[in-house]
């Protein structure tokens, strides 16, 4: 059994609930991770942002739920198979998780139009690949694209038994394809081909509009009490 150590961060104003406070625990960065370890810490709830390995800690909160999905299981909704054909002449590249100009530039569009007034928004390279990459992690940049145009990115890490959803970000004018609910529905179909098992699809909140939206894929489990659970909505 490997014995990891763990830091508290001070509480601060929660991101997605009014009048809460958050509080993480991370990985001490004398730990050293790989694939292997953090395939382990997922499934205990844990999530990576960059190089850093965390899970919530809240004293007095425990909205935030990780989530994973059975891939053999799922079945798409209507909305879901519409999306896929809506896409079916958009084209896939899988590259190794490396900064590059049309992506970092797909990025700040996407984030003022989706996040306008965030800090992400005036993020630089630096910042922009530290936050999706990792110095230890087998990550992806998957490339989606229209009439040979740059239309989304998804960024997704291999792990021993499953792929994890990172982030996806996309161009604004071509929001009326779903482009972020199809590369959730791409990346369930690529665990499927890869024989994994699950997709993790990071934490939901019930009462966060922005991450309630988990709950379309089903069945989505949920890590509460130390046990993964259906979370029916």
């Amino acid at each position: 059994m490997i014995s990891i150590p763990l830091f508290l961060t001070p509480q601060s104003p929660c991101s997605y609930l009014d009048k809460k406070n958050a509080q993480s625990a991370f990985v001490h960065p004398s730990f050293s991770l790989n694939t292997a370890i953090y395939s382990q810490l997922i499934e205990q709830g844990f999530r990576r942002s960059g190089s850093e390995v965390y899970r919530p800690h809240c004293p007095d909160c425990s909205e935030c739920v990780p989530t994973r999905l059975a891939v053999e299981q799922f079945i798409p909704t209507k909305n879901q198979k519409r999306c896929i054909k809506k896409n079916q002449l958009t084209s896939v590249i899988v590259k190794p998780a490396k900064f590059e100009q049309t992506h970092f530039d797909l990025y700040l569009r996407y984030q003022k139009h989706k996040h306008k007034g965030g800090g992400m928004a005036d993020s630089n390279e630096e910042d922009y690949i530290n936050f999706l990459a990792s110095s230890w992690c087998h990550t992806l940049f998957v490339e989606f694209s229209i009439d040979n145009k740059l239309t989304a990115v998804a960024v997704v890490d291999l792990l021993d038994n499953a792929l994890s959803a990172v982030y996806t970000f996309f161009e604004p004018e071509f929001s009326k394809y779903s482009l972020g609910t199809y590369a959730v529905l791409w990346q369930i179909q690529h665990a499927k081909e890869l024989n994994l098992d699950y997709i993790y699809l990071g934490f939901w909140i019930k009462d966060c509009t922005k991450m309630s939206y988990k709950t379309q894929y089903q069945p989505l489990q949920g890590f509460t009490n130390g046990i993964w659970e259906n979370i029916l909505q």
